[in-house]
Order: structure tokens, then C-alpha cells, then sequence
């Protein structure tokens, strides 16, 4: 396992990076990301808790749908071509989680990679979610052709490339169960229709490409047959004719593959 002081040293290169506008990559050769980064900080979109986010009109088609042991930015370079949006399945409170600290979780992995810090720091929604309870609100953050400038390695790539990224948090339901049992229903809920607002932030910006995942289903306890359920009805219902491509893109290393198997069960 990585050790959290080498990830917290890379999360600190990626700061200096952003901040700077440029890397050398492994060749010695400058890579400058300025242009790129302005124009993903200028271009990120806030969504308000309360927005008005309808379904769009329904058309024919069918989602095609994979579900593949990967990380998110993995599945996203497969597809890079094809204009994909990837889902960060956000900390509520802290733009990036702990990826500052050296954590490890795939939101902190889409940080460290990434110019996503620089488009979602110091967002609303993470004053806003401070104020709630733990199922937090839906409030969310989408951001456009976010530069990616390391490769699954860790390592500074010879060049960039770009994915669209919407930043959500799932409801916290580990934490929240522990506070006010028999809030279950309520979580589900919260989930669903924040779920249903990721899509619609991601049909409405042109996307009909998505990297999607476990959403919620690590620290955040929620469970991975009932995430994998709400995806699968909404791409299969209002969403059916909204998109080509979904990946579920899942890095689950538990010998029983308890996050993988719910996902892989409910696609087949």
C-alpha cells in the first residue's frame, strides 16, 4: 500500500502545479496547463440545493452500460475522445476530501491526478453542506475539461487530457443511521433524487458519456445494491434515450467483490 506521506507530497505537487500553470513531464519537457486550467475554473458551473433540475424529454434509445474494475480517470482516458463526464464522489465539507492529508479514495485519487482542486475550492457547497445533516444537500459542482495530467502510476504524463467532472456527495448514511435510526427511507431518497440530478447535470452539458461508479458505497456506507438499483432505473427509465455510453467504473479489492458484484448483478 502507498504510503499516506507519499500521497499527501503528491498532493502537494499537484497544488504547486495548478497554482503555477505548468509541469515538466518525465521527458524534461514543459507542460504548460495555465490556459486550460483558467478556462475549467471559469467554466465550472454551482448548482443550488433547491435548483430546478427536470428530467429531459424522453426519447427512444438505450444507455449502453459496463461495468469494469478500474479507476475513474482509467475508464474516462478509454473514452476521452468522446467528450465522457465523470462523477467525484465528493466529500461534502472539504474540496478534494483528505487527499491533502495523503487519503486514499477516489475522490482524492481524481485530486491528485487532476486540476479538479483548482475548480472546486472554496465552492458554496461545501459552506452549505457544513450547515447539514449528514445526508447533506444537493448542491453540487460541474466543471469542463478539467486537465488530467498524471497517469495511473502516479507519474507526470507527457500530455494532458481533458474530462468533464461533476462533483457530488452522497448522503453520509453510515454516520447519519448512527445519529437518527430508522432514517433509511429517507437516505434512499436523498440518494435517489441526487443521483437523478447528476444525470440531468450531465445531460444538460451536452454529455452523452458517463463514468459513474460506487457512488457513496465506500466510507459513506451506503448500500451498493440499492446505488447500483437507482443508476440502473434511471438509465433504464427517464434517462434511456439521454445517453449513449455509462461506465461503472469500480476498483473493489475485497476478496468477495461485495462492492463489484451488486453492480455487475444489477447490468446483466
Amino acid at each position: 500500500m502507498v504510503h499516506r506521506d507519499h500521497l499527501a507530497a503528491l498532493a502537494r505537487e499537484t497544488v504547486e502545479i495548478i497554482d503555477r500553470g505548468f509541469y515538466l513531464n518525465g521527458r524534461g519537457e514543459r507542460v504548460e496547463l495555465r490556459e486550460q486550467i483558467e478556462r475549467a475554473v471559469a467554466g465550472t458551473v454551482e448548482y443550488a440545493p433547491d435548483a430546478e433540475l427536470p428530467n429531459p424529454e424522453p426519447k427512444p434509445g438505450r444507455v449502453h452500460v459496463k461495468v469494469q474494475q478500474m479507476g475513474t480517470f482509467e475508464a474516462a482516458h478509454r473514452i476521452r475522445t468522446a467528450d465522457p463526464v465523470v462523477l467525484n464522489f465528493a466529500s461534502a465539507t472539504h474540496p478534494g476530501g483528505g487527499f491533502l492529508l495523503g487519503a486514499q479514495a477516489q475522490e482524492e485519487a481524481l485530486a491528485r491526478d487532476s486540476a479538479l482542486y483548482a475548480c472546486i475550492r472554496g465552492r458554496d457547497m461545501y459552506r452549505i453542506n457544513r450547515d447539514h445533516d449528514r445526508a447533506y444537500s444537493h448542491a453540487m459542482i460541474y466543471s469542463p475539461a478539467v486537465p488530467v495530467f498524471r497517469g495511473g502510476d502516479d507519474s507526470l504524463i507527457d500530455v494532458p487530457w481533458l474530462t468533464a467532472i461533476i462533483t457530488a456527495p452522497a448522503p453520509n448514511a453510515g454516520v447519519a443511521k448512527w445519529r437518527t435510526p430508522g432514517e433509511t427511507a429517507r437516505l434512499e431518497d436523498a440518494l435517489s433524487e441526487r443521483a437523478r440530478r447528476v444525470l440531468v447535470v450531465a445531460h444538460d452539458h451536452g454529455h452523452r458519456n458517463l463514468v459513474l461508479g460506487a457512488w457513496g458505497c465506500g466510507v459513506f456506507r451506503n448500500d451498493p445494491g440499492f446505488v447500483a438499483a437507482t443508476f440502473r432505473d434511471l438509465l433504464a427509465g427517464p434517462f434511456a434515450g439521454a445517453f449513449d455510453l455509462a461506465v461503472f467504473a469500480i476498483l473493489d479489492r475485497t476478496r468477495e467483490q461485495r462492492v463489484f458484484e451488486p453492480f455487475r448483478a444489477a447490468f446483466t
